[in-house]
């Protein structure tokens, strides 16, 4: 059974979309568990991935407020991580499936 879609704010929707890419010692030190149970207590939808270059990509759904909360903690990183820089990329919600998860190296779909 798939988790039901959060309505959007009536008043035009705070919904948005952040791809967000952290860059630095993020590989092998739990990041993507990390980002998981953040965005998974935050509500939030999408999905993080380990990169070929290195990097861990996230693409993640929900309110804005939320998804600059979710910013923050990518920007700290867990412990063991050493952030050098994130980029982030702010976009209009596309409806990504619900939920969040891990994907493999490299994967550009939602």
């Amino acid at each position: 059974m798939k988790p039901e879609r959060r309505p959007m704010d009536p008043a035009g929707g705070d919904r948005a979309r952040l791809v967000a890419v952290v860059r630095g010692r993020v590989q092998g030190v739990g990041f993507r568990f990390f980002v998981v149970r953040l965005a998974s207590g935050l509500d939030l939808d999408g999905w993080v991935a380990n990169e070929p270059d290195g990097s861990v990509r996230c693409v993640v759904e929900g309110p804005r407020d939320r998804l600059a909360e979710l910013l923050a903690a990518l920007v700290a990183g867990p412990p063991g991580a050493d952030v050098d820089r994130v980029d982030e990329q702010w976009q209009p919600p596309t409806d990504i499936s619900p939920g969040f998860g891990i994907r493999s190296a490299g994967h550009r779909g939602d």
